[in-house]
């Protein structure tokens, strides 16, 4: 089959879709703003469920496009259409030519520094998910001052749910990152307490409940269903913690050494950015609104650009890649149908 085909967005989606492409024949062209390919699950540890290296699906995924043409470092500024071909413009001042486009432009987490009662970038010892998924890459899981963190708690929902964020959806994967993240904070620390503080346990997924329930039975991990209100510092330098235990019905306050802020995803700026320079359309989410939500998720509003992986919903690695492969049966059947 000819055809050419620019795929906006260098992580799972990107790569896995642009592989399958140039499998089918297509001419692909990949364009990545970043420096490297792989998007946020580069800078993973150990994926969820089974626990798995990031580095095995890393792995997978640059074999993927091994026939397929990578731009890194550039950022794809708009596009329009001239006829029934796409004309996109790069950061660089270069202009490329497809017959269709695929964006996989991913997600933002979000800036948990935007609430300021949790402390992010005001006490050193409160950090994010994202952060601690570096700790554990350079195997030096510590506070800022070095030392051994004891008592650790895990806050669930941070910019997920959230009214005053002005982000009512559920990112859909920050309470399994929690537990994930809990089970190998014991493995790493030892007799360390760790807590994680949610609102709801939303653990649909294969092998997620079965997770929850490893961490309470095998690690002892605490469970406190109640959100935390405020964080501040005593004498110590500890960080001190309010909230509520709504199971138990009355108030709770806790002194911890380190807090891990569960960031949610929120639609990413590169994503925003093309959604208005092309007039696609977005839902109450912000995300790509697709199509049909049961048969045409990976259409946008505009002939000949579909959408693949979490710039239209949260979405776990593995349904990322299932979204991949059903964007790329999209395309092939309009490339079929429009000759």
């Amino acid at each position: 089959m000819t055809g050419s085909v620019i795929v906006v967005g260098g992580g799972t989606a990107g790569m896995e879709a642009a592989g399958q492409l140039a499998d089918e024949g297509f001419s692909v062209t990949l364009i990545e703003k970043e420096q490297e390919l792989g998007g946020h699950v580069r800078e993973w540890h150990h994926l969820f469920p089974d626990r798995r290296r990031s580095s095995e699906v890393m792995s997978y995924l640059k074999k993927r496009v091994e026939k397929v043409k990578v731009i890194t470092g550039t950022k794809v500024e708009s596009f329009h259409k001239k006829g029934r071909e796409f004309i996109v413009s790069t950061g660089n001042g270069n202009s490329i030519h497809c017959d269709a486009m695929l964006l996989t432009t991913g997600f933002d987490l979000f800036r948990s520094e935007r609430k300021e009662e949790y402390g992010y970038g005001i006490y050193e010892n409160v950090i994010t998910s994202a952060d601690l998924e570096m700790m554990f890459n350079k195997k030096n899981v510590r506070l800022k001052n070095g030392e051994k963190p004891e008592r650790i708690g895990l806050l669930h929902c941070v910019g997920s749910r959230d009214e005053k964020a002005g982000n009512l959806y559920c990112s859909k994967l920050c309470c399994v990152t929690a537990v994930k993240q809990a089970i190998e904070l014991r493995e790493t620390l030892g007799d360390s307490k760790v807590f994680c503080f949610y609102m709801d346990m939303r653990m649909g997924g294969a092998l997620y409940e079965e997770l929850y329930r490893e961490a309470q039975e095998k690690y002892g991990i605490g469970f406190i269903r109640g959100k935390i209100s405020e964080v501040s510092t005593n004498i110590n330098n500890r960080l001190v913690i309010k909230a509520e235990d709504t199971l138990a019905g009355r108030p709770l306050k806790m002194e911890l050494d380190m807090l891990v802020l569960m960031a949610g995803m929120e639609m990413s700026q590169a994503g925003a950015r093309l959604a208005e320079s092309g007039n696609l359309l977005t839902g109450e989410n912000r995300f790509f609104a697709p199509a049909d939500h049961h048969f045409g998720s990976n259409k946008s509003n505009v002939k000949g650009i579909f959408y693949a992986g979490t710039c239209t919903a949260p979405m776990n690695i593995t349904e990322t890649i299932s979204h991949a492969r059903s964007a790329v049966a999209d395309i092939v059947s309009y490339m079929k149908n429009s000759k």
